[in-house]
């Protein structure tokens, strides 16, 4: 009787590869190998549709190792959250500031400041996540008031790959919209877009043309936004890194 050796790979492994991180995943959809960039963990991903093919994903990115570099080192450099530092939230420049006493974000002022010491990133991070979660709970209100549907409950989350994401209401379970709390940092907006682009699935959970009209009545032309978003948003990833 023959016996079958295990693979010698397995979903989720993270190898390294010529200095970069390369993660293996095992997608039973995919028709072939392929090689994609995860722009907020700065790694290469492997795909096979399989896991006995996991080592094929492995010889095909040991391959391509000169594109995988080019990519990661197109992507932009970490910022990491410092006082000192100036951010723009939601297309108004605020300053971050050290100074003792309780975390604040000043609108008025336009600073965040809080204590200047190992945990300053972190509560940074904390008020800039509130005011995300603010600002999109109003701008998301007015968009549901202008389709006439309840106001959706909001959280703010820290996608890879997705800038928003709505659930509509059903039965016993009411509506709720996800966005990426990195959104804050883009013009106001490219914000605006992706809310009325998450609420317009309030109506249409679809991307029918149904849907982007919807969107182009209640927005208008969505297309210099997304444009935006697809060449600035590893810079919105690489913040707070």
């Amino acid at each position: 009787m023959k016996l079958f050796a295990p693979p010698a790979y397995a979903h989720g492994d993270r190898l390294e590869t010529a200095g970069h991180v390369l993660r293996l995943s095992v997608n039973a959809r995919a028709r072939r190998i392929s090689l994609r960039v995860d722009r907020t963990r700065r790694e290469v991903i492997a795909t096979a549709p399989t896991a006995r093919r996991l080592g094929e994903a492995v010889a095909f990115a040991r391959e391509r190792i000169g594109w995988i570099s080019e990519q990661l080192a197109d992507l932009p450099a970490p910022r990491a959250i410092a006082p000192g530092m100036t951010i723009d939230l939601f297309g108004e420049t605020f300053s971050l500031v050290g100074r003792p006493g309780r975390a604040r974000l000043d609108l008025e002022a336009r600073t965040l400041g809080a204590a200047d010491d190992a945990a300053f990133a972190d509560r940074a991070l904390r008020l800039i996540k509130a005011e995300a979660k603010r600002r999109f709970t109003l701008m998301t209100q007015d968009y549901a008031a202008t389709l006439q549907r309840p106001a959706p409950s909001v959280s703010v989350v820290d996608p890879r790959g997705r800038w928003g994401s709505c659930s509509p209401a059903r039965p016993g379970r009411p509506a709720s919209i996800r966005y990426s709390w990195r959104l804050a940092l883009a013009p106001l907006a490219v914000a605006d877009y992706v809310v009325a682009h998450e609420c317009a699935h309030l109506v249409e959970a679809n991307h029918s043309p149904r849907f982007w009209a919807l969107v182009d009545r209640i927005f208008g032309d969505p297309a210099p936004h997304r444009e935006w978003l697809r060449a600035h948003g590893a810079g919105l990833h690489a913040f707070g890194r």
